[in-house]
């Protein structure tokens, strides 16, 4: 960028890395480009693009860059920016619950938020032109059960199914609670195999997440092979059970668990078929 061209050549720029197939930028990134042009030159030519609505700042830092076909929505599609932005950020990630069922099929929950899954420290969620995304952190992401998505600018991490399935139960609270959770779980079983069960996933997933699937893939989804072959799969990896509640939030006293799960049935599974 020339200092003689001012905010027409951030611009120009802007539509070069559009042309090719780049749709975001960091602040860093823009600085090496230009490296004779001021700060303050490139705050004002930021603020006059971002003011035409040719880019949007999401995080201190890193911009969106909007092409005419979002010019009215005033935003990307979360695929299109969530890798590099994550990559940015230097951490591991995967999109999850609801976001990640919808790209293995289950779309009959529209999601309204997306849900992100990474590393602590916690992230402050993201809210910017109606949409929004959370983090959700934990110790470790468990790499072998992620999935590449391709997209339109690269590609982006999800959960495989069986890790879509045991996240939806073990963060129910939010994403509307359990009978939302089994309603989805109903469709992604489908794309789950009987072979999915894996040490891995038994060694990341919470024991009562385990418990809760089972019981749902057998009493709620009439998925009685898939519910063998991961009581088997606990059985082999040597996993005791100890007696929950279907319903976490709910009193269990004085209900039936009279099953294999050691589930306590304190609430009746409703799909939404």
């Amino acid at each position: 960028m020339k200092n003689t061209k001012g905010n027409q050549s951030l611009e120009s720029w802007v539509e070069e890395q559009l042309s090719r197939g780049k749709y975001t930028f960091s602040l860093n990134t823009l600085r090496k480009s230009s490296p004779d042009q001021s700060d303050t030159a490139t705050k004002f030519a930021l603020k006059r693009l971002s003011d035409k609505g040719k880019i949007l700042s999401i995080y201190k830092g890193y911009y969106l860059i909007i092409p005419p076909q979002y010019s009215t929505r005033g935003i990307l599609p979360t695929s299109l920016f969530l890798d590099p932005f994550m990559q940015f950020l230097q951490r591991p990630y995967y999109l999850a619950l609801l976001n990640a069922a919808a790209y293995h099929g289950a779309s009959h929950q529209q999601p309204q938020e997306f849900f992100v899954i990474t590393n602590f420290p916690v992230l402050r969620s993201t809210q910017k032109k109606g949409m929004r995304i959370n983090y959700i952190s934990i110790k470790n992401i468990p790499a072998s059960l992620l999935v590449q998505k391709k997209t339109e600018a690269g590609y982006i991490n999800i959960s495989n199914p069986v890790l879509t399935a045991t996240d939806l139960i073990h963060f129910e609270k939010r994403i509307g609670g359990i009978n939302r959770a089994a309603s989805v779980i109903n469709e992604l079983a489908e794309s789950i195999k009987p072979g999915d069960f894996s040490a891995e996933l038994i060694a990341h997933a919470s024991v009562s997440a385990m418990q809760r699937l089972g019981y749902i893939l057998e009493f709620a989804c009439s998925q009685e092979n898939l519910a063998d072959h991961l009581f088997e799969s606990l059985k082999n990896n040597q996993i005791k059970f100890f007696r929950i509640p279907l319903k976490a939030s709910q009193k269990a006293i004085n209900y039936p668990t009279d099953n294999r799960w050691k589930v306590i049935v304190n609430t009746e599974i409703e799909i939404d078929e």
